[in-house]
């Protein structure tokens, strides 16, 4: 009788635990997509270099396509405010997707991304690419971008 009231505890349990929904679930990877989807807002706004690289954590990465790595925030933002100064800078991109991982302190968005500028004739360019960013979670429970590489297909 005592192992099949344990059996019968462990399987309510167990069903129950099975219900609830943990932090790399569908719910975690909408909350990812909505955050890159916010920076995505800031940065085609365009006007903000602080709202920009907030989005990056203090110790992120970026690899642009043919040129070197861009390492910590103080060169971020460097390579942010020569962006948005080369006339005609524009950005946007859209996740397509978003994972976390099963303890919610890790995850990553992958999408399209498109950069406008105006080329050395003066004519505008533009640029359609694919990219995909790996974001952690900060203390304060944000997701921060840790590494955002893009290359064009």
């Amino acid at each position: 009788m005592r192992v099949t009231a344990i059996v019968s505890l462990v399987v309510g349990v167990l069903a129950v635990g099975s219900c609830a929904r943990s932090p790399g679930d569908g719910a975690g990877s909408a909350a990812l997509r909505q955050r890159d989807l916010a920076w995505a807002e800031v940065a085609a706004v365009g006007r903000s270099v602080v709202g920009i690289v907030s989005f990056w954590s203090d110790d992120a990465v970026v690899v642009p396509p043919g040129a070197p790595e861009i390492r910590g925030k103080a060169a971020i933002r460097e390579y942010v405010q020569q962006s948005l100064a080369t006339p005609g800078f524009r950005i946007s991109w859209n996740p397509s997707s978003a994972t976390v991982s099963s303890d919610g302190e890790l995850g990553y968005t992958t999408g399209e991304n498109v950069v406008s500028f105006s080329g050395k004739d003066g004519k505008p360019a533009t640029i359609k690419g694919r990219y995909a960013t790996i974001w952690r979670r900060d203390k304060s429970g944000d997701w921060k971008c840790v590494v955002d590489i893009w290359n064009t297909p």
